[in-house]
């Protein structure tokens, strides 16, 4: 018995250590066992199979309630290759511990090795279908041979690793604790780097903090916020390692989601529907990550010329006569715009697709206005649809019920009503088949009336002024799942519809969600397109990916503070990297009232959003710039009239996003990945690869610290055109007086191309071109100019335009021009080339010598020329 009783006791202490050893993990590595509460109940947490650890020590963030690094899953087993790749099943480990109800027993792993540098992977039930995104990715024909990435798979604790061929970097493991309940999916993955960017909307820096950070994805009307699920669902990451080369990973899922950083660094998705689909993207560079991100999710759309000047806006003119009188003291004080908006103030009673014939009676006549000066108007249009009017008075409800397009009750299979600005109203289902014609019948016929050019599409998360409905919701696993993401509001319903409330083909909105800004943008860009036959312009607050296909987006009901200004930088870069490069801020901030100072800091800034758009709330003071006297409209001109002078610039970007699907305004990380100072930015940012804004952001302040990285770069601002920075990588304090001008500086190594301005586009593309010439270290430049009618369609191909490339090697600057039958003018007048002090002997354009030539603040060669940039020059200095 004795020694029976020492056997037993070592088999117990043996047990204890085994115990201890798979429970001993670094409190940084801990992977969250019980996301439902902090702290863990420990009685639950070991019901899970997991470890419990109270250490009151500890950061508070920090799980008590962990995985063991034996945690039972899932066993691989039946591996074979497909000609897309390979696929295996999936199994629940016999004995393993229920992480939460109605696990699924069995899995399909579903690899498809797609091209050299992207990597796809889904886990789907291998019995039954579960909700999958409705959005066109690639098709694969076959897999992809010599790829950048090796994935290894683990089968008795399953798990993926994709590594780095060329450098062994591990981009993935997701070996720790996959769970795939039928609510509640789950794959955690060690990080290679603490760099981090993406995982969106959200309030806050670029660099994702890997500090215990939860990040929630759930589209909500919620004014931004750091911690708050906002408008949109974008759970997509570039991560750059240390060597400077980056990857990214998204997940494809439309399903609440959250997702867990923690500063081992490891990554946890949590998503309580859908399938676990998985992209992996290898670059190797962050501008190649994006482009291949993109390559899945849809290229971005092309935006009409017109829209990219000055757009002004407010909730609160009151009346067309009071919006109108807005557009002429522009035009009187000469600073530039090309669009007038106006928000929900306009419309009979808050319906969509009316306006008020009262206080909004020469609404036609005002667009007509516009239009003759060569103006563009846009009004908002929300999807909350009235029920509660007089039956047969409202087109937009009772076609709505003929077509049956209404998103309903699942109760009584009637349309669900909740209550928005109208009051009661009902909701289209963007993902019927017949939207397309309910949706041209309610925008035609509003055109009819008012000759509008863009549409403004808001409250579309979908935005619900009531819990779930105007009657409440049932009561089922949808409406209170076994696992809510930590969202805002605490439910799903909060502040929108029901979450079993049905569409078509009895899909719930559970699923759907967070996709009805995008199937709403998608829908009005086609309608839009049908009705006018040119391009759609399309801005949305609430997006998913492939929302750039469609249109662009605006941050939402910003502040009016200077910590707001300071975000909005980050706002930009992030929804670049979602492939929506069409995006910008409230200039001056939403709610709130303004000053001076920052309002005139943020038009400097907003002039160099690639959406430009000044727009506040009612009962704030007014903030377009003549509503501030003359002296403070001077700098908001100058800052106006320098985003005019680089338009041609800004196009050519949009137009290789559109084509390629390259950012437009980049943060400092994407252009210098090995940099590690410039990785941590965001108070700067850069128009391509070739122009770098660094605006003055801190109250009271007329200096800012502005980093460059390695290289030249020349100012180009009026007070020190041409001045040169040759940096190190290195910290320079530059002049920013209020009434000054936004720090500029070219990049050497480019061409930019840029135009005369003017008070609209219709006028600046009129205007001369000039260009920029920046040589880099070896006198070497490029550049590229894409030009066409800034309107017509692209989708045929058909469309006349004209591609420019301009060359510098040698003293010698060469355009080459591909001609598409683009007929109409092109001239340069000027061409300014920077780091040149002493006048040369002689310059030479198509080998003739030109007369017209000086030396500007010492250290730029301006040369005035007149000729077509349709045809191919050569301009020379010796």
């Amino acid at each position: 018995m004795q020694f029976l009783s020492l056997y037993l006791s070592l088999i117990l202490l043996r047990v204890c250590i085994i115990e201890a050893i798979q429970c001993s993990i670094e409190n940084q590595d801990r992977v969250d066992c019980y996301p439902e509460t902090i702290p863990a109940v420990k009685e639950h947490c070991e019901q899970r199979g997991c470890c419990y650890n109270s250490n009151p020590n500890v950061n508070d963030n920090v799980p008590w309630c962990f995985f063991p690094t034996d945690y039972k899953a899932y066993k691989l087993s039946d591996y074979k290759t497909t000609p897309h790749g390979f696929q295996g099943d999936l199994t629940l480990t016999s004995g393993a511990s229920h992480h939460f109800v109605d696990e699924i027993q069995q899995l399909k792993l579903l690899v498809y090795l797609e091209t050299e540098t992207r990597l796809h992977f889904k886990i789907v039930d291998a019995n039954k279908p579960r909700y999958e995104v409705p959005i066109q990715t690639p098709a694969l024909q076959k897999a992809a041979e010599n790829t950048a990435y090796k994935v290894d798979v683990q089968n008795n604790r399953f798990g993926l690793i994709v590594t780095r061929k060329d450098t062994g970097v591990v981009i993935l493991n997701t070996t720790i604790a996959p769970i795939y309940s039928d609510q509640f999916l789950q794959m955690s993955s060690a990080l290679p780097t603490n760099d981090i960017y993406g995982l969106g909307e959200r309030h806050g820096g670029a660099l994702v903090s890997t500090n215990w950070n939860r990040l929630l994805f759930w589209a909500r009307d919620q004014r931004p916020q750091e911690n708050e699920n906002l408008y949109g669902d974008h759970a997509f990451y570039m991560g750059i390692e240390n060597d400077g080369k980056a990857h990214g990973v998204f997940l494809l899922n439309s399903n609440a989601k959250e997702i867990e950083l923690q500063p081992s660094p490891a990554l946890t998705w949590r998503t309580i529907g859908g399938i676990l689909d998985f992209y992996v993207f290898l670059g190797p560079t962050p501008e190649e990550v994006v482009q291949q991100y993109t390559q899945v999710i849809g290229r971005t759309f092309m935006p009409p010329y017109w829209s990219l000047g000055f757009h002004l806006c407010r909730w609160g003119y009151g009346s067309s006569n009071n919006t109108w009188d807005i557009v002429k003291r522009m035009r009187e004080a000469k600073i530039p715009q090309d669009v007038q908006w106006n928000d929900i103030d306009y419309m009979s009673k808050r319906l969509d697709f009316t306006y008020d014939k009262t206080t909004f009676d020469t609404l036609p006549q005002m667009v007509e206005d516009l239009h003759e000066n060569g103006q563009h108007y846009i009004m908002i249009i929300d999807p909350g649809i009235s029920n509660k009017q007089p039956t047969g008075t409202y087109p937009a409800y009772k076609q709505g019920i003929e077509l049956d397009v209404f998103i309903k009750d699942p109760r009584t299979n009637a349309p669900i009503s909740g209550e928005v600005w109208p009051g009661s109203t009902v909701y289209p289902d963007y993902t019927h088949p017949n939207i397309n014609s309910y949706w041209k019948n309610q925008l035609s016929g509003y055109e009819d009336k008012i000759n509008f050019d863009g549409v403004w599409v808001d409250m579309n998360e979908p935005s619900n002024f009531v819990t779930g409905s105007t009657t409440g919701c049932p009561n089922n696993q949808y409406e209170d799942p076994p696992y809510v993401p930590h969202v805002t509001g605490g439910k799903l319903q909060s502040r929108t519809l029901c979450s079993s409330s049905k569409h078509y083909n009895e899909t719930i909105h559970y699923n759907v969600h967070s996709l009805t800004g995008l199937l709403e943008m998608k829908a009005t860009s086609e309608v839009m397109a049908s009705i006018r036959k040119k391009r759609p312009f399309v801005i949305s607050r609430s997006t998913f990916p492939s929302a750039g296909m469609y249109g662009g987006h605006w941050s939402g009901d910003i502040t009016s503070t200077w910590p707001d200004l300071r975000q909005s930088i980050a706002s930009v870069i992030n929804f670049n990297m979602f492939g929506i490069p069409m995006v910008g801020a409230d200039i001056c901030g939403f709610s709130g009232s303004t000053n001076e100072e920052l309002c005139i800091r943020w038009m400097q800034l907003g002039a160099f959003y690639p959406f430009s758009r000044n727009h506040n709330m009612k009962l704030t003071r007014g903030q377009a710039p003549v509503d501030f006297s003359t002296p403070v409209q001077v700098p908001m001109r100058n800052a106006l009239l320098k985003r005019y002078l680089f338009l041609p610039y800004l196009y050519t970007l949009f137009y290789s996003s559109h084509i390629n699907g390259t950012t437009v305004a980049r943060g400092l990380m994407i252009e210098f990945p090995e940099d590690h100072t410039a990785r941590k930015i965001d108070e700067q940012f850069m128009w391509g690869s070739g122009l770098l804004i660094s605006p003055c952001l801190y109250v009271s302040s007329s200096r800012v610290n502005a980093y460059f990285p390695r290289g030249l770069w020349y100012d180009c601002t009026t007070e020190n055109f041409g001045n040169k920075i040759n940096s190190q990588g290195q910290y320079e304090t530059l002049s920013a007086p209020l009434n000054g001008s936004i720090p500029l500086h070219i990049r050497g190594g480019n061409i930019i191309p840029a135009q005369y301005p003017e008070l609209n586009t219709v006028k600046s593309r009129k205007q001369p071109f000039i260009l920029f010439v920046a040589p880099d270290n070896t006198g070497k430049a490029c550049g590229q100019l894409y030009w066409d009618d800034g309107e017509t369609l692209l989708g045929d191909g058909s469309i006349k335009h004209v591609a420019i490339d301009f060359v510098l090697l040698d003293n010698t600057l060469s355009s080459y021009a591909s001609n598409f039958n683009y007929t109409e003018s092109m001239m340069v007048s000027d061409i300014s080339i920077f780091g040149i002090s002493t006048k040369p002997k002689s310059v030479t354009f198509n080998k003739k010598e030109i007369v017209k030539t000086e030396i500007v603040n010492g250290n730029t060669l301006r040369v005035e020329v007149s000729a077509d940039l349709k045809e191919n020059f050569e301009l020379k200095w010796v």
